[in-house]
């Protein structure tokens, strides 16, 4: 695994995840609230595993690093959030999901 691809995506996950937690949907999800959750443990994990690595990232990398922390730290999730598509709201195709899908590059990058 690459260290900086895996920054990188972290700061593109905590953006989409910014940029959803606005939106009318996505914002009250269950899948929502699971995949901060799921992502947020593992940004823990990663620093947990190469702590010597991040010490001695670049000024750049040490930078996108910490602000993907910042917003994903201040994402507001719902403790008892409903599954928008169980619940009939969402009306995003069969298999679609913006939140799940943008969770998916990290499989393909590790």
């Amino acid at each position: 695994m690459e260290l900086s691809n895996r920054i990188r995506y972290y700061h593109y996950i905590s953006g989409v995840f910014a940029n959803q937690q606005s939106d009318p949907m996505c914002g009250v999800c269950k899948a929502f609230t699971n995949s901060v959750r799921n992502i947020r443990e593992d940004l823990a994990e990663f620093e947990r595993q190469y702590d010597a690595d991040i010490k001695s990232l670049s000024q750049e990398m040490s930078g996108i690093l910490s602000e993907a922390k910042k917003i994903l730290t201040g994402l507001k999730t719902i403790e008892d959030a409903v599954g928008q598509k169980k619940a009939g709201n969402c009306k995003m195709p069969e298999g679609v999901c913006f939140v799940k899908l943008s969770k998916s590059i990290l499989e393909k990058i590790s």
